[in-house]
């Protein structure tokens, strides 16, 4: 725990505070940002980010500027796991977008199934593994990591990476094989 009594008043809000410890740590957060490839126009929001949690837990930080950079640090983790799952989303949207309206045919069903068993057994095999175990056999996340000694949490990061090269590799198939439809009507 903190030296800090609990209700401390926050030094964060003296003037000049929040700058020296900016100016402090500059060369680390600088060096943060660039090594995550943060956009910069989203560097600014992720720092104020940080320095509010900085100021509403400011009675338990006994290193302000070690805590600063380790919360930027989490921050910029936190940023690209979000885009990354933004861009999933997106991408499984539109391979559903790209499924005809109403009931598909069989053909288009049976085509979109080879497809797809073409694209995982492309997938690398404890990958493969994975996906058969969770979706085919209906193991739970923590039965399929058991199994392939993975750690639980690796499991979902390893699903989310493969449907989204999965997704990738599906839409410009789908797109070419709706192209000469599209261009007949």
């Amino acid at each position: 725990m903190s030296e800090r009594s609990a209700g401390a008043p926050c030094p964060w809000h003296e003037e000049g505070a929040v700058e020296a410890l900016l100016d402090g740590q500059r060369p680390r957060l600088l060096a943060l940002f660039s090594r995550y490839r943060i956009p910069p126009e989203d560097v600014e929001d992720l720092l104020q980010q940080a320095l509010l949690a900085l100021i509403y837990q400011h009675d338990r930080i006994r290193t302000p500027g070690s805590w600063l950079v380790g919360t930027v640090r989490n921050c910029c983790r936190t940023y690209w796991t979000e885009r990354s799952r933004q861009v999933y989303d997106a991408v499984d949207q539109r391979v559903l977008d790209g499924l005809p309206a109403g009931e598909a045919s069989r053909q288009e069903l049976h085509d979109l199934r080879r497809d797809l068993s073409q694209l995982v057994g492309e997938l690398p095999p404890r990958t493969r593994e994975l996906i058969r175990l969770r979706y085919l056999l209906g193991y739970e996340p923590a039965e399929a990591a058991a199994a392939l000694g993975y750690s639980p949490a690796s499991v979902s990061k390893t699903t989310l990476r493969a449907f989204a090269k999965l997704s990738r590799r599906l839409l410009p198939r789908q797109a070419a094989e709706a192209a000469p439809a599209t261009a007949s009507g």
